[in-house]
């Protein structure tokens, strides 16, 4: 019989006490482990309706920006808690730090970037890192670091303290990339997320053009000493095995395992996206969870999520470091979401799937020199947190007496053939499209009621492939983005399927939150995310949700926290996803929300700065809620959720956009008259 010592209960309190997770959010994801999970629980389901705004601060880029230049940004930062600061970075790399009670501005840091470059990916920063020096003197400068990749190819390092740049990194605090290859124009190749950073190694990611060439950048993922800057090691993700491609970059947020010494990428998938006759083969590592050993660049071991991806079909999502009960005891794991919405879990130290992934045979016959794989990985055990097949059934008809919509045509004319169906010239639906599933928001995980949560997008997108002969003169219609894919037979063309009315051509809802117990492999629940309010025409608030590239917060306390394309915070009750609050933001919140303790309460706070590639108001704010104090009651900005009078707002905007149906139907007639008539 084998016996084990026993440890005093009050040593054994003392050791969950000192292994709990921080209070503060240091880290783009929470933590270096990406969990967004907060220990903290002074609002809770039961008191979250007495939450009332604490500040807004504004960068000031909305008044000092040309609206040119605004236009193409991305405001998804999440401010990181260190230093007694609030610290993140606005699109165009300024570095803030504010007080973390009252929104006041502590220090500045601005890099200067130009703003005539035209990024691929648009002017986006999603936050910075920190690190502490644990060599450095108590008080010397740049023991703390903040660090911070630029959409102008730059690695920057700050005193945290004071956002004085550190003199003894790179040349007076920045490090430039050499990207090896002549770029198209300065605005191809960026960083567009928080570097990663560990054991004295701080790593960075690129974000890469799409579609532009075959020959495009490599996604080479680049490592530094923390301290000096000098060079440590570069990991070139996709092997070359003589195909011609490039990217399989990491533009995602990657995550560090410090004990392990492990860093691990979510890996993009090999340019161009559409067509990849000239890289046969699963073209590995690319679409891979690929873990690292992070002093040296030295591959541990790498997963690969879909072979020879001609969808797009990138890991957008950080990969989720977390401890499970897997039913054969606690293990160490990487949760991947992707954007087909399924969930990879994989053993920490061997990248083996904790449960079975199947080899199923999906669609053939591709276009002419493709050369597909005839098999996916399908995981088995947790089901697919969003569907993965649409139909003419699916198509939004707001008006049936109208059919067959011009939705329904677009799904019955398109080829479709579920998921993983091959890009055409004839057309193809991809679904879930490719914002769909889990973005870069990624999931959040409860390690206390062992539960994921994440927010999934379901929108349809089609896909054309234009020959080669075509594609000089081809004139993209509005709203379709448009890739020469310079190198291959095919260059592509892609556009969200949308109704005539502005509306997405599937039915609702369009973005959800899903709670899943992954030992149980069991969906708990989904909440229906955000309303038509900030995007549909009118501004009518159909609550059908929208889709959500964002991610959310899951606190102690009990409460889900997020953002949407409608300019509201929410929160929502962990265990049964019902909505509890809203917090009226300036513009939509489409970036991650974080929360952190300050003199004793408890605030959240997020990032709005609206979403420029799908329309919405733009603003440059970060917006802070906590409890009310005794004598303050709670204001326009905060309040609870009424169901019943969400069905009657909802019923009310349904209404009205059926009329403006009838209207648009009415003018559209009377045109095709007079066309008949002349």
């Amino acid at each position: 019989m084998r016996t084990g010592r026993r440890f005093p209960i009050g040593l054994v309190a003392l050791l969950l006490f000192l292994a709990r997770p921080s209070a503060a959010w240091e880290s783009w994801g929470g933590d270096a482990g990406g969990s967004r999970f907060s220990p903290l629980q002074l609002i809770t389901p039961d008191n979250v309706g007495n939450l009332v705004r604490a500040f807004e601060f504004r960068t000031g880029d909305l008044a000092a920006r040309p609206p040119e230049v605004m236009r193409r940004t991305k405001f998804q930062a999440t401010p990181l808690f260190v230093e007694d600061s609030l610290i993140f970075c606005s699109p165009f790399n300024e570095v803030i730090a504010l007080d973390p009670g009252t929104g006041a501005q502590k220090w500045r840091y601005d890099p200067k970037i130009a703003t005539n470059q035209r990024p691929a990916n648009r002017y986006v920063c999603r936050g910075v890192t920190h690190w502490t020096d644990d060599e450095a003197p108590a008080n010397a400068a740049c023991r703390s670091r903040i660090f911070m990749g630029t959409n102008d190819v730059r690695l920057i390092a700050l005193d945290a303290k004071t956002g004085i740049p550190c003199a003894g990194f790179g040349n007076a605090g920045e490090v430039k990339l050499d990207i090896g290859i002549a770029l198209e124009w300065p605005g191809e190749f960026q960083i567009t997320s928080p570097p990663a950073v560990g054991r004295d190694v701080v790593v960075v990611g690129s974000s890469i053009s799409d579609n532009r060439r075959v020959d495009a950048p490599s996604g080479v993922v680049r490592a530094f000493d923390a301290r000096t800057g000098r060079a440590r090691w570069s990991f070139e993700p996709l092997k070359r095995d003589g195909i011609e491609a490039g990217h399989a970059n990491v533009w995602a947020p990657m995550s560090v395992d410090a004990a392990r010494g492990l860093v691990f990428l979510p890996t993009s998938s090999p340019s161009p996206d559409f067509w990849g006759g000239k890289r046969p083969g699963n073209n590995e590592h690319a679409n891979s969870v690929v873990a690292l050993r992070i002093e040296t660049g030295e591959l541990a071991w790498a997963f690969q999520t879909v072979h020879h991806d001609v969808w797009d079909y990138d890991l957008a999502a950080q990969p989720t470091l977390a401890r499970l009960d897997a039913g054969d005891g606690q293990r160490d794991v990487v949760i991947q979401p992707t954007k087909q919405g399924f969930i990879f879990v994989l053993d920490r130290d061997s990248g083996k799937p904790v449960w079975p992934v199947e080899e199923r045979a999906v669609p053939q016959g591709g276009a002419e020199g493709e050369m597909l794989s005839p098999t996916q990985p399908f995981p088995t055990h947790v089901p697919a947190l969003t569907s993965q097949t649409i139909s003419a059934d699916d198509a939004l008809s707001l008006l049936p007496e109208l059919r067959p919509s011009s939705c329904e045509r677009l799904f019955t004319e398109a080829r479709n053939e579920g998921l993983f169906t091959p890009p055409s010239v004839q057309g193809t639906l991809e679904f879930p499209f490719t914002g769909g599933g889990v973005n870069w928001g990624s999931a959040a995980f409860d390690p206390v009621r062992q539960i994921l949560y994440a927010n999934t997008g379901r929108a349809v997108h089609l896909i054309r492939l234009i020959p080669r002969t075509e594609a000089a003169g081809f004139n993209p219609p509005p709203g379709h983005d448009f890739g020469q894919q310079r190198g291959a037979p095919f260059a592509m063309s892609r556009a969200v399927a949308m109704s005539p009315l502005g509306l997405l051509c599937n039915k609702p809802p369009w973005g959800e939150m899903v709670a899943v117990d992954l030992k149980a492999g069991k969906i708990l629940w989904r909440s229906t995310v955000g309303t038509t309010e900030d995007l549909a025409p009118l501004g009518a608030p159909l609550p059908w949700g929208a889709p959500l590239v964002n991610g959310l917060a899951v606190t102690a306390g009990g409460l889900v926290l997020s953002g949407a394309m409608d300019a509201y915070l929410r929160a929502f009750d962990a265990r049964s996803g019902k909505e509890l609050w809203q917090g009226r933001l300036p513009v939509p919140g489409v970036a991650n929300p974080m929360t952190y303790l300050w003199k004793g309460e408890q605030y959240v706070a997020i990032g709005a700065g609206g979403h420029s590639e799908v329309g919405t108001s733009i603003g440059d704010s970060v917006v802070a809620f906590r409890l009310a104090r005794p004598g303050e009651a709670p204001t326009l900005w905060s309040r609870t959720i009424d169901r019943p009078g969400g069905r009657f707002f909802g019923a009310s905007a349904a209404i009205g956009i059926a009329i403006a149906a009838l209207v648009i139907a009415s003018l559209r007639w009377r045109r095709r008259r007079r066309i008949t008539q002349s």
